[in-house]
């Protein structure tokens, strides 16, 4: 059994539902409040999940080259990436943004490549590149979540911000992988979520954010939304990413994680009764097709 693909494949399905409830949560306490709190959250369920797994709660058997690393990793991924992506949405959109997402799978081929030597069989390439198509066609196709269309002359700032998103994400499995070798996934990822925590915790001292953060934890039903979204993805989610990275080569693994806007196309049809175009349809089936020969 391919355990690294369905590891991966995991992870995407499970970032589909934290996406849909990290959404309904951020329109309450806002992108930059849910940052912090979605990973303290997400840093409880981890505690628990490693004292019952491995008898230790923190990571305090962690080795000074897995600190390193995996700290790196969690500032590159977790708070450079995802405010990248955050700000990218705001300036061009979560279409346009999305779609720059979409190269994370080929940034984290050639990092992987440059980092720890990867490579890749032609049919994983030809898996990759169908999916990552097939990816970029459903969201070209699909009409934008938050309403606005695609800029005619999208500002260079917005754009630059959607790749620093994508080179984050991918940046950042390629660095766990080299920093979690031999080491307790949980563990990892309470590493990479304390960096992640540290991380947004200066940003937020030095622009004096933190009473937006406070005003959070007044709201119930938005801590409810982020506790949901939480589990599914910096818990449960990155936990199957680190699976999947450490069982595959993290080109591969990226690709299918990159499938998250896919498998979220049923849930929004059968839940909020969006209605999606033979372009969707076909970007979807493309992209299965590749993903299929990833497990090949």
């Amino acid at each position: 059994m391919p355990v690294g693909q369905l590891a991966a494949l995991g992870a995407a399905t499970c970032w589909a539902f934290s996406a849909l409830a990290f959404e309904a949560a951020g329109r309450r306490i806002g992108a930059l409040a849910l940052n912090v709190v979605r990973l303290a959250i997400a840093f409880v369920f981890l505690s628990l999940a490693a004292w019952q797994v491995r008898g230790l709660p923190l990571p305090v058997d962690a080795t000074p080259h897995a600190w390193f690393w995996l700290s790196i990793s969690g500032l590159i991924g977790f708070t450079f990436g995802d405010l990248c992506l955050f700000r990218a949405f705001l300036i061009i959109g979560s279409r346009l943004s999305m779609l720059l997402m979409s190269l994370a799978p080929v940034l984290a081929a050639v990092i992987g490549w440059l980092v720890l030597g990867e490579t890749l069989s032609g049919r994983d390439l030809l898996g990759m590149t169908l999916t990552v198509s097939g990816i970029a066609w459903a969201v070209l196709e699909r009409g934008p979540a938050d309403g606005r269309p695609l800029p005619a002359r999208p500002p260079l700032s917005g754009i630059a911000l959607g790749f620093g998103g994508a080179l984050g994400q991918a940046g950042g499995l390629v660095l766990s992988k080299l920093g979690m070798a031999g080491y307790n996934v949980f563990a990892a990822v309470q590493v990479r979520v304390i960096a992640g925590i540290v991380g947004y915790s200066a940003i937020y001292f030095a622009l004096r954010w933190w009473p937006r953060v406070r005003a959070a934890f007044s709201d119930s039903k938005a801590l409810g939304l982020a506790s949901v979204g939480a589990f599914f993805g910096p818990f449960l989610g990155v936990t199957l990413s680190l699976v999947a990275v450490r069982e595959t080569s993290t080109g591969v693994a990226s690709s299918i994680m990159a499938l998250t806007p896919i498998l979220i196309i049923p849930i929004v049809v059968l839940v909020r009764r969006e209605r999606v175009g033979l372009g969707g349809i076909v970007g979807a089936v493309v992209a299965v097709a590749g993903v299929v020969l990833l497990f090949l």
